[in-house]
C-alpha cells in the first residue's frame, strides 16, 4: 500500500517588516517569494511519509536563504543538501536539491510535535467527523548553547497577538556583555524578536514560547533562548489553528525509519545534545538505532550504504533495505551517485543511548527568543 502523499501548498504572508537589528536579513529576504506552509492529506492512519523531493534551477537574484523560506525549509536544511554552493550567491542556472519528503515523527499523531534534531514542527489537526487526516509542517529554530529547549510533553497555555517582550535579567546581562544593552521591555513592532504572534507553553513555568521572529534568516538554526521560533508567515498561519490546551510534544529523534511498499526508508539528521547543539553522529549508535527500528523483521540491509546515509545525516530519505522472507535475498540497489561496495557486517555495538531527558529549565530559560 502506497503511503507517500504529495500535499497541497498553502501560500500565506503576514506582512513581514525588517528592523535595524535584522537589516541584513531583511535585505536578503525582501524580494523572496512567499513561504509555502505545506498541508498533507494522509492516505490513512498508517501513512508514514509525506511530501516529495524536487530539483529546482536558480535565477540570478536567488539566495539559498530566500529559497529555504519559499520552500518551507530552514536555511541550514537547504545548505546541507547542496554542499559547495555559495548560499548568498549560488548564481543563475544552478540546479539545487530541495528536500521535501519527511518521515512522520514517532508517537501519537495529535497536537504539535517538534523534533529538535530535524528543526521541524508537525501539527496534526483533530480530524473532522469522516474527514481526512492531515498534517501541517514548518521549519523552526530551537535553543542554543546554555538555553536548551526542553524535551517531553507540555501544552499551550496562552496565545497573544502583538506580544511585548520582557527580556529577563539574565538575557539583558548577556547582551550588555557584548555591548548590545536591552531595555526592560520591547513593544510589538519591527524590533521585537517575538514577531507578531506568540503561543506560551506550560514548560518551565510558562517561560517557553512558540513565536515568530524579526530575523527570519536564522530559522532552522539553534539560536534561540530555548523558545521555538518560526518564519513570520508560518506562525501567522499556525496561530489561528491552535487552541489553548493543545498538546505539544518535544522530542529528540535524529534517526527516523519507515516501511513503504516493502522498502525500509531512512531519514537521518545531525543529532543534538542536551543544549540543542548539533554534533557529529556516532555511526555505531546510529546503526544500533536502525537495528532497533527494524526489530525482528527479516530484511536485507545494505549496511555500507546505510552507514553512509547515517554519516551524511542530511535529512534526505534513502532506501537502505528490502523486506525479505529469505535472508539470502540480494541487497537493495544503491543509487548511482553512491558507491556500491560489497556489503559488510557491522560489528556489535553498545545499545543506543536513551533520548536525553528534559532537565528542569532555569528561571530565565525560554524568555521568548
Amino acid at each position: 500500500m502506497e503511503c507517500i502523499v504529495v500535499g497541497q501548498k498553502l501560500i500565506r504572508w503576514s506582512g513581514y517588516s525588517g528592523s535595524a537589528v535584522a537589516l541584513v536579513a531583511f535585505l536578503a529576504l525582501a524580494g523572496a517569494g512567499r513561504a509555502q506552509a505545506t498541508v498533507y492529506t494522509l492516505s490513512g492512519p498508517d501513512a508514514t511519509v509525506v511530501g516529495e523531493d524536487q530539483t529546482i534551477e536558480t535565477v540570478y537574484e536567488d539566495t539559498l536563504y530566500d529559497l529555504a523560506r519559499k520552500y518551507s525549509l530552514g536555511s541550514e536544511e537547504l545548505i546541507r543538501v547542496n554542499p559547495g554552493v555559495d548560499p548568498w550567491l549560488p548564481g543563475a542556472g544552478r540546479k539545487l536539491v530541495v528536500p521535501g519528503r519527511h518521515i512522520l515523527p514517532p508517537g501519537p499523531r495529535e497536537g504539535i510535535v517538534v523534533n529538535l534534531p530535524e528543526h521541524r514542527l508537525y501539527y496534526f489537526p483533530k480530524p473532522k467527523r469522516r474527514g481526512p487526516i492531515e498534517v501541517i509542517t514548518y521549519p523552526v529554530s530551537i535553543g542554543k548553547m546554555d538555553w536548551r529547549t526542553p524535551l517531553g510533553t507540555t501544552r499551550v497555555i496562552g496565545k497573544q497577538k502583538n506580544p511585548v517582550w520582557y527580556p529577563p535579567e539574565s538575557v539583558r546581562k548577556e547582551h550588555a556583555e557584548v555591548g548590545d544593552p536591552l531595555p526592560a521591555s520591547v513593544p510589538s513592532g519591527p524590533d521585537n524578536p517575538l514577531g507578531l504572534f506568540a503561543m506560551r507553553l506550560a514548560a518551565g513555568n510558562g517561560t517557553y514560547l512558540i513565536h515568530g521572529t524579526n530575523n527570519p534568516i536564522a530559522v532552522g538554526l539553534a539560536v534561540t533562548h530555548g523558545c521555538i521560533r518560526m518564519y513570520p508567515d508560518d506562525v501567522a498561519a499556525l496561530f489561528p489553528l491552535i487552541s489553548v490546551g493543545t498538546q505539544v510534544r518535544l522530542i529528540n529523534q535524529p534517526v527516523k525509519v519507515a516501511w513503504v511498499d516493502g522498502e525500509l526508508l531512512l531519514e537521518a539528521h545531525p543529532p543534538v545534545d542536551a543544549q540543542g547543539q548539533s554534533f557529529e553522529p556516532d555511526i555505531d549508535q546510529f546503526a544500533e538505532m536502525l537495528r532497533t527500528a527494524v526489530g525482528d523483521t527479516t530484511v536485507a540491509i545494505h549496511w555500507d550504504y546505510a552507514r553512509e546515509v547515517l554519516q551524511k545525516a542530511d535529512g534526505v530519505i534513502a532506501t537502505v533495505a528490502l523486506a525479505a522472507d529469505d535472508p539470502n535475498v540480494p541487497e537493495p540497489a544503491v543509487p548511482e551517485s553512491a558507491p556500491a561496495p560489497e556489503p559488510a557486517p557491522v560489528p556489535a555495538t553498545d545499545p543506543a543511548p536513551a533520548t536525553p531527558s528534559a532537565a528542569p529549565p532555569n528561571e530565565s530559560a525560554g524568555v521568548g527568543r
